[in-house]
Protein backbone atom coordinates (compact mmCIF):
# COMPACT_ATOMS: atom_id res chain seq x y z
CA UNK A 1 0.00 0.00 0.00
CA UNK A 2 1.23 3.55 -1.11
CA UNK A 3 1.84 5.87 1.88
CA UNK A 4 -1.13 8.35 0.48
CA UNK A 5 -3.06 5.32 0.44
CA UNK A 6 -1.97 4.65 4.43
CA UNK A 7 -2.69 8.13 5.05
CA UNK A 8 -6.22 8.24 3.34
CA UNK A 9 -7.72 5.20 5.23
CA UNK A 10 -6.38 6.92 8.43
CA UNK A 11 -8.01 9.86 7.68
CA UNK A 12 -10.92 8.01 7.38
CA UNK A 13 -10.73 5.98 10.35
CA UNK A 14 -10.56 9.38 11.85
CA UNK A 15 -13.44 11.39 10.49
CA UNK A 16 -15.86 8.25 11.89
CA UNK A 17 -14.12 8.00 14.93
CA UNK A 18 -15.98 7.85 18.29
CA UNK A 19 -13.58 7.18 20.71
CA UNK A 20 -14.40 10.11 23.27
CA UNK A 21 -17.55 12.77 23.44
CA UNK A 22 -16.12 15.44 21.04
CA UNK A 23 -17.64 13.69 17.94
CA UNK A 24 -20.65 14.41 19.39
CA UNK A 25 -20.55 18.42 19.54
CA UNK A 26 -18.41 18.43 16.24
CA UNK A 27 -19.41 19.44 12.57
CA UNK A 28 -16.28 18.17 11.38
CA UNK A 29 -13.04 16.12 12.12
CA UNK A 30 -9.58 17.87 11.34
CA UNK A 31 -7.34 15.00 10.31
CA UNK A 32 -4.84 17.09 8.95
CA UNK A 33 -3.34 18.25 5.79
CA UNK A 34 -0.46 18.40 3.12
CA UNK A 35 2.41 16.20 1.45
CA UNK A 36 2.50 12.47 2.76
CA UNK A 37 6.41 13.21 2.02
CA UNK A 38 6.90 16.52 4.22
CA UNK A 39 10.34 16.90 5.78
CA UNK A 40 8.23 19.50 8.20
CA UNK A 41 5.20 18.27 10.23
CA UNK A 42 3.56 20.91 12.79
CA UNK A 43 1.41 20.05 15.42
CA UNK A 44 -1.34 22.36 16.82
CA UNK A 45 -3.32 21.82 19.93
CA UNK A 46 -6.49 20.94 18.49
CA UNK A 47 -9.26 22.54 16.16
CA UNK A 48 -10.78 25.80 16.42
CA UNK A 49 -14.34 27.34 15.03
CA UNK A 50 -13.04 27.97 11.74
CA UNK A 51 -11.06 24.00 11.75
CA UNK A 52 -14.42 22.50 12.98
CA UNK A 53 -16.46 24.06 10.20
CA UNK A 54 -14.29 23.68 6.84
CA UNK A 55 -12.46 20.00 8.55
CA UNK A 56 -9.06 21.91 7.55
CA UNK A 57 -6.49 22.58 10.46
CA UNK A 58 -5.22 26.21 10.78
CA UNK A 59 -7.66 28.52 8.87
CA UNK A 60 -8.45 31.23 10.52
CA UNK A 61 -6.25 34.02 12.05
CA UNK A 62 -3.30 31.75 13.59
CA UNK A 63 -3.67 29.58 10.19
CA UNK A 64 -2.65 32.79 8.31
CA UNK A 65 0.12 33.44 10.57
CA UNK A 66 1.71 30.02 10.02
CA UNK A 67 1.07 30.25 6.76
CA UNK A 68 3.04 33.56 6.62
CA UNK A 69 5.99 31.66 9.00
CA UNK A 70 5.94 28.67 6.35
CA UNK A 71 6.04 31.21 3.48
CA UNK A 72 9.42 32.92 5.54
CA UNK A 73 11.32 29.72 5.26
CA UNK A 74 10.88 29.22 2.09
CA UNK A 75 8.24 26.25 2.01
CA UNK A 76 4.51 26.45 1.00
CA UNK A 77 1.98 24.67 2.91
CA UNK A 78 1.22 22.13 0.24
CA UNK A 79 5.17 20.88 0.89
CA UNK A 80 4.49 20.37 4.43
CA UNK A 81 1.66 18.55 7.29
CA UNK A 82 -0.27 20.29 9.35
CA UNK A 83 -1.94 18.64 12.00
CA UNK A 84 -3.28 19.12 15.83
CA UNK A 85 -3.26 16.77 18.84
CA UNK A 86 -6.85 16.60 18.43
CA UNK A 87 -8.92 16.30 15.41
CA UNK A 88 -11.65 17.02 16.94
CA UNK A 89 -12.90 21.14 18.26
CA UNK A 90 -13.05 20.98 22.28
CA UNK A 91 -16.54 23.05 23.26
CA UNK A 92 -15.56 26.55 23.75
CA UNK A 93 -12.29 26.57 22.25
CA UNK A 94 -11.50 24.76 25.79
CA UNK A 95 -7.90 23.05 27.01
CA UNK A 96 -7.87 19.12 25.74
CA UNK A 97 -8.45 16.74 28.57
CA UNK A 98 -5.70 14.20 28.77
CA UNK A 99 -8.32 11.38 28.18
CA UNK A 100 -9.84 13.40 24.88
CA UNK A 101 -5.40 13.59 23.88
CA UNK A 102 -5.31 9.97 24.87
CA UNK A 103 -7.85 8.93 22.57
CA UNK A 104 -6.30 11.13 19.85
CA UNK A 105 -2.67 9.90 19.86
CA UNK A 106 -2.36 7.09 18.52
CA UNK A 107 -3.82 9.08 15.55
CA UNK A 108 -0.83 11.32 15.43
CA UNK A 109 1.29 8.81 15.83
CA UNK A 110 0.04 7.01 13.19
CA UNK A 111 0.18 9.99 11.04
CA UNK A 112 3.90 10.95 11.89
CA UNK A 113 4.88 7.19 11.05
CA UNK A 114 3.31 7.49 7.61
CA UNK A 115 4.54 10.69 6.88
CA UNK A 116 8.02 10.41 8.62
CA UNK A 117 9.22 13.94 8.57
CA UNK A 118 12.71 15.40 9.10
CA UNK A 119 11.34 17.56 11.83
CA UNK A 120 7.99 17.62 13.96
CA UNK A 121 7.43 21.53 14.96
CA UNK A 122 5.56 21.49 18.07
CA UNK A 123 3.39 24.92 17.99
CA UNK A 124 2.28 25.15 22.35
CA UNK A 125 2.42 23.66 25.40
CA UNK A 126 -0.49 21.60 24.61
CA UNK A 127 1.43 20.07 21.27
CA UNK A 128 4.56 19.54 23.56
CA UNK A 129 3.02 17.51 26.56
CA UNK A 130 1.24 15.77 24.65
CA UNK A 131 3.70 14.38 22.52
CA UNK A 132 7.43 14.46 24.60
CA UNK A 133 6.38 15.62 28.21
CA UNK A 134 6.25 18.78 29.76
CA UNK A 135 8.65 21.39 29.55
CA UNK A 136 8.34 24.94 30.05
CA UNK A 137 8.23 27.45 27.03
CA UNK A 138 10.19 30.01 28.18
CA UNK A 139 13.31 27.57 28.35
CA UNK A 140 11.94 24.67 25.02
CA UNK A 141 10.97 27.20 22.37
CA UNK A 142 13.43 27.83 19.88
CA UNK A 143 15.60 24.65 20.09
CA UNK A 144 15.76 21.05 18.50
CA UNK A 145 15.16 17.80 20.57
CA UNK A 146 16.09 14.04 19.83
CA UNK A 147 13.19 11.59 21.42
CA UNK A 148 13.25 8.24 20.12
CA UNK A 149 14.06 8.36 16.46
CA UNK A 150 12.28 12.14 16.01
CA UNK A 151 13.33 15.58 16.03
CA UNK A 152 11.37 17.61 17.75
CA UNK A 153 11.46 21.55 17.10
CA UNK A 154 9.50 23.87 19.82
CA UNK A 155 7.46 27.03 19.67
CA UNK A 156 5.02 28.35 20.88
CA UNK A 157 1.54 28.43 19.34
CA UNK A 158 0.60 30.73 16.38
CA UNK A 159 -2.43 32.25 18.29
CA UNK A 160 -0.36 32.94 21.46
CA UNK A 161 1.81 35.23 19.30
CA UNK A 162 -1.64 36.83 17.81
CA UNK A 163 -3.10 36.77 21.48
CA UNK A 164 0.39 38.37 22.89
CA UNK A 165 2.18 40.45 20.79
CA UNK A 166 5.74 40.08 22.76
CA UNK A 167 5.74 36.76 21.51
CA UNK A 168 5.17 37.16 17.56
CA UNK A 169 9.02 38.23 17.13
CA UNK A 170 10.02 35.55 19.53
CA UNK A 171 8.41 33.24 17.13
CA UNK A 172 9.54 34.29 14.39
CA UNK A 173 13.29 34.75 15.33
CA UNK A 174 12.34 30.51 16.20
CA UNK A 175 11.21 30.23 12.81
CA UNK A 176 14.71 32.08 11.90
CA UNK A 177 16.61 28.84 13.76
CA UNK A 178 13.94 26.40 11.99
CA UNK A 179 14.81 27.97 8.38
CA UNK A 180 18.95 27.39 9.16
CA UNK A 181 18.28 23.90 10.15
CA UNK A 182 16.47 23.51 6.73
CA UNK A 183 19.54 24.62 4.63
Amino acid sequence: MTRQKELDRLHKEITECEKCPLYISRKNPVPGEGSVTAKLMFVGEAPGAREDETGRPFVGRSGDFLTTLISGIGLSRSEVFITSVLKSRPPKNRTPTRSEIEACRPYLERQIEIINPQIIVLLGGVAVSSIIGPWKMAEAHGKFYKVDKCTYFITYHPAAALRFPTFKDVVKADFEILKQELR
